[in-house]
């Protein structure tokens, strides 16, 4: 189904949030390894960057790897770390030529020194880009974040260059990862699942939420036109009462 036309292009959410959930269920779905479906899922990620660019989104972040998976095999976290470097490999001519500029967000320090050298170069090679920032979620912790901010400002206090009565939420906010980004107005989390799983704690307190059952590999142009629409058919209230918002 084309929701395209029922999209009010007004009304757009500035920054989208993706949790991409189901790879390895998809494949074990499909009679494959979990690692099947990681490669799988760049397709979806290529689709959805391109639908987002379409509809004016400025911010797409993906949560491709948080610090708990680590925990998960050594052979799936291995392809993961391969799969990111060939991909941007592939990728970062027809990224460029679409005007995506690439972000991270995360303790990208502690990847592999083949993937930062890959990020770093499809960073500077991409930053002059202003059709819509993608921004990769990698080595990505909503907790370690919230930690190293307050270490931050901690270390600020103590130097005296900050005040306590000084530490307020735009402070916070300025010392997260996130600093230079908009909070979401909208995160998407694929598979069914209902939790944010250690993703944007902070920015996400008035964002909108949408569970879309289907596996990430799955997910295509449509699935992010239904969810804008749901977005679009939602009141924002941000604390206040209906009356208030109207007026």
């Amino acid at each position: 189904m084309n929701f395209s036309k029922e999209i009010d292009l007004h009304n757009i959410p500035k920054h989208i949030a993706i949790i991409m959930d189901g790879n390895g269920r998809w494949a074990q779905k499909n009679g494959q390894e979990r690692l099947f479906g990681h490669f799988a899922g760049v397709d979806a990620v290529r689709s959805t960057v391109k639908a987002a660019a379409e509809l004016g989104v400025k911010y797409l972040t993906l949560y491709a790897f948080s610090v708990e998976n680590w925990n998960r095999p050594k052979e799936e976290v291995d392809g993961l770390m391969d799969l990111l470097v060939d991909t941007l490999a592939k990728e970062i001519d027809a990224l460029d030529e679409d005007g995506v500029r690439l972000m991270t967000i995360g303790n990208i320090a502690g990847m592999p020194l083949s993937c930062q050298t890959t990020l770093a170069e499809s960073i500077e090679r991409t930053k002059k880009n202003e059709r819509i920032n993608l921004v990769l979620a990698l080595n990505y912790s909503a907790r370690w974040e919230i930690i190293e901010a307050v270490k931050k400002i901690a270390e600020k206090v103590k130097v005296g260059s900050v005040s306590t009565e000084q530490i307020d939420e735009a402070l916070m906010s300025s010392n997260l990862t996130t600093a230079a980004i908009p909070d979401p107005e909208l995160i998407i989390r694929t598979s069914g699942e209902h939790r944010l799983s250690n993703f944007l704690l902070w920015q996400s307190s008035y964002a909108e939420f949408y569970f879309a059952k289907i596996f990430w590999p799955d997910f295509d142009k449509t699935h992010l036109q239904e969810a804008i629409l749901d977005y679009q058919n939602r009141e924002r209230r941000f604390g206040l009462v209906s009356d208030q918002i109207k007026h």
